[in-house]
């Protein structure tokens, strides 16, 4: 018997939603923003402090890096050390002044393409260059490439690279072999990793390794970006924490965020980050068992309904990296196309780079109509693509 409700429609149009700012028609299955109700408890947390009716300056204290601390000791054996942690107004803007604080203008700053997109403003928007170590894509899977990683990193500008673990868009979960060669090579390299690990909570049969766990040697030129936001869809709320073992590291980074305006949290930011970490393991795992069950639906209608279609095995994330390469090589022409011929509103999965123009993107965090909606609305666009 479920205790959360994950099947009711909740009506976002209108509401200053980006997703949700569609056509009447359009049905939008693409940015990494659940269509569920987040956990009550964090609800309640919010109502009680909207009930202390003053708004003034606020910083988190012991209470908040506590809260974040045990959530990764119970959620994934192992615990950050508070004072490793700052809390900042999100991850992206972490990471883009990490980039400014960091690397000088005109290095180079490696990510593995096809990666979440906006990876590339945080590069290029401060004058950086982005170097792609390209994921090799084989039998449906996707593999690091170390000796292409090992010569990119060896170049004399390349001082950042930005991992993704679990990794967006393609759904992967590093082993702990991987993530250690990695933060061999860039300790080898003089290379700083910063780790994106916000979809971390959000994993299906295989064990997320945070890379602050590594042995105390691989995690000196270490940033790791966390946050609440994905797993309890709560982004509005601009709550994320920064995760820095080395001190003197750890200085440069916090000079960053507090030059940049980043280190101070909204009203709301610190107990809905409190109750999520501190309450919200029930929910999360009852919405990991209605991800799943999205997932097989998917992977059913796939095979039964469009077998020319492929989706990748992914072991993370709510978003699903779906082969097309036998329909188009073209994805933002295909997504328009099935956008225009049946309002259903997908990622190319060109934005990503890589081997992306043979991919599309499908948010699946949304109740079971939702996604069977979306599932027609597919094949009606492929078969419609196919004929013309």
């Amino acid at each position: 018997m479920s205790k959360y409700d994950f099947e009711t429609t909740i009506d976002r149009r209108k509401t200053d939603s980006v997703k949700w700012d569609v056509a009447d028609n359009e049905l939008p299955m693409w940015v990494a923003d659940m269509d569920f109700k987040t956990a009550p408890e964090i609800i309640t947390a919010i109502e009680k402090k909207a009930q202390d009716g003053i708004f003034g300056y606020e910083e988190p204290h012991s209470d908040y890096f506590n809260a974040v601390a045990d959530w990764y000791g119970s959620e994934h054996g192992t615990r950050p050390k508070n004072d490793w942690m700052m809390f900042v107004t999100g991850v992206v803007p972490a990471i883009s002044s990490a980039v400014r604080r960091v690397t000088s203008v005109g290095d180079n700053v490696l990510v593995q393409a096809p990666v979440y997109n906006i990876f590339y403003n945080s590069i290029i928007n401060n004058g950086r260059h982005v170097l792609s170590n390209n994921l090799v894509y084989n039998n449906y899977d996707y593999e690091i490439d170390f000796d292409d990683l090992e010569s990119k990193l060896a170049e004399p500008l390349t001082t950042m690279m930005i991992l993704c673990n679990p990794h967006n868009p393609v759904g992967k979960i590093w082993s702990r072999d991987n993530l250690e060669r990695i933060a061999q090579l860039c300790n080898q390299y003089h290379v700083t990793l910063l780790s994106d690990e916000i979809h971390g909570d959000l994993t299906f049969g295989a064990q997320y390794t945070p890379m602050f766990s590594l042995d105390e040697s691989l995690i000196q030129n270490l940033i790791v970006c966390v946050s609440p936001s994905k797993t309890f869809n709560v982004a509005a709320m601009h709550a994320a924490t920064i995760i820095v073992p080395n001190e003197d590291l750890r200085s440069k980074v916090s000079r960053g965020i507090n030059t940049d305006e980043l280190a101070e949290p909204n009203s709301f930011a610190i107990p809905v980050t409190i109750a999520a970490y501190e309450h919200g393991h029930e929910w999360l795992a009852e919405l990991k068992q209605k991800l799943e069950e999205n997932h097989r639906l998917v992977s059913e209608f796939l095979s039964a309904e469009l077998p020319e279609v492929k989706l990748i095995p992914s072991q993370a994330t709510y978003l699903l990296w779906i082969d097309t390469s036998k329909v188009s090589d073209d994805s933002q022409e295909l997504a328009g196309f099935i956008r225009k011929e049946t309002g259903l509103y997908l990622s190319a999965g060109n934005v990503y780079g890589g081997n992306g123009d043979d991919f599309l993107r499908l948010n699946i965090a949304c109740p079971t109509e939702t996604v069977r909606d979306g599932l027609n609305r597919l094949k009606m666009g492929i078969k419609k693509y196919q004929k013309g």
